[in-house]
């Protein structure tokens, strides 16, 4: 498909290999106004498995009239949920009636979401950050006591629509929270895009002088500004191997209208490709699964890399 490229020369001082935490199917699709059948989302999980992706988030237990696009979350995840057992499934958990709800089909992956402005915590949770931290107390408890992994989702760690810029030490603390109530791995989320480089070395560094050693640690940018594949190498130069990532750039957030378009996965691969990191993705078979996917909503996928490569095969 790509005559050998891109070619492989290898960088010092980055991970050999690099997970992708595929958010596509609940990030990439949360605020499509049309609603997605159940059968086309469950096939959609089912490809992004088949190309390779080990971890991909599945949907979110939120109440229906929060997320309608989420709403079919019961009928889903007991359609996928019979993959290959080294694919995990994670799934958003808004509070204990939605832990409930995820922990009686099956789930093992969980994820709760936080956010590091009181602005976004408002907008998103209708709490202040320490209302927020306070409901996800017990979730994370309950779910760690049912032998799930618990992930957190910070929203809002290098800039805010209505607060600006955000600071270190705040990010920090929350995350030292997150961490503190058990959750296994924490996700810096840069809900609109704002960040750049030298903002994300300085912010590993704060998190690791922090106490909060980097592998617990993965990133989620945002193309707002085209620098999401910039912030990913200044993230994995700090040694960060979890990058999030949405199959053909679907997505942004549907409460900072700011927002656009997660990372796309496959213009992820094209760069960990060409700099020799392993991901066990088949960019021919992902990029395919994301011309599908766009197929069905009816509108070219946001991903370079996917219409440059399906430029090439027509």
């Amino acid at each position: 498909m790509t005559d050998g490229l891109p070619m492989r020369v290898p960088a010092a001082g980055l991970p050999a290999r690099v997970r992708i935490h595929e958010v596509g199917p609940r990030d990439g699709l949360q605020n499509e106004q049309a609603v997605v059948p159940v059968e086309v989302k469950a096939e959609f999980i089912r490809r992004l498995a088949a190309a390779g992706l080990t971890t991909v988030e599945a949907t979110s237990f939120v109440h229906p009239k929060w997320v309608p696009q989420l709403a079919d979350a019961e009928q889903l995840f007991p359609e996928v949920s019979g993959l290959a057992p080294d694919v995990r499934l994670p799934v958003l958990v808004p509070n204990e009636r939605g832990l409930d709800r995820a922990l009686a089909l099956g789930a093992r992956d969980v994820a709760v979401f936080a956010s590091a402005t009181e602005s976004f915590a408002k907008a998103n949770l209708n709490r202040t950050v320490d209302e927020a931290l306070a409901m996800f107390a017990p979730v994370v408890a309950r779910a760690k006591d049912a032998g799930a992994h618990v992930r957190g989702y910070l929203s809002m760690c290098f800039g805010d629509p209505w607060e600006g810029p955000v600071a270190l030490d705040d990010v920090v603390r929350v995350c030292r929270s997150l961490a503190d109530l058990g959750c296994d791995e924490l996700s810096l989320g840069d809900t609109i895009g704002v960040a750049t480089p030298g903002h994300v070395a300085a912010l590993l560094t704060a998190l690791t002088d922090g106490g909060l050693p980097v592998d617990r640690l993965g990133v989620h940018f945002h193309d707002t500004y085209g620098q999401a594949l910039s912030n990913t190498l200044a993230a994995l130069q700090h040694g960060v191997t979890t990058v999030d990532a949405s199959a053909g750039g679907l997505g942004g957030c549907p409460y900072a209208k700011s927002a656009t378009g997660n990372l796309a996965t496959e213009d992820l691969l094209w760069m960990l490709h060409g700099l020799g990191i392993e991901t066990g993705v088949d960019l021919g078979r992902l990029t395919a699964t994301s011309a599908w996917m766009a197929d069905r909503l009816g509108r070219p996928s946001p991903s370079r890399t996917v219409r440059a490569l399906s430029h090439k095969e027509q």
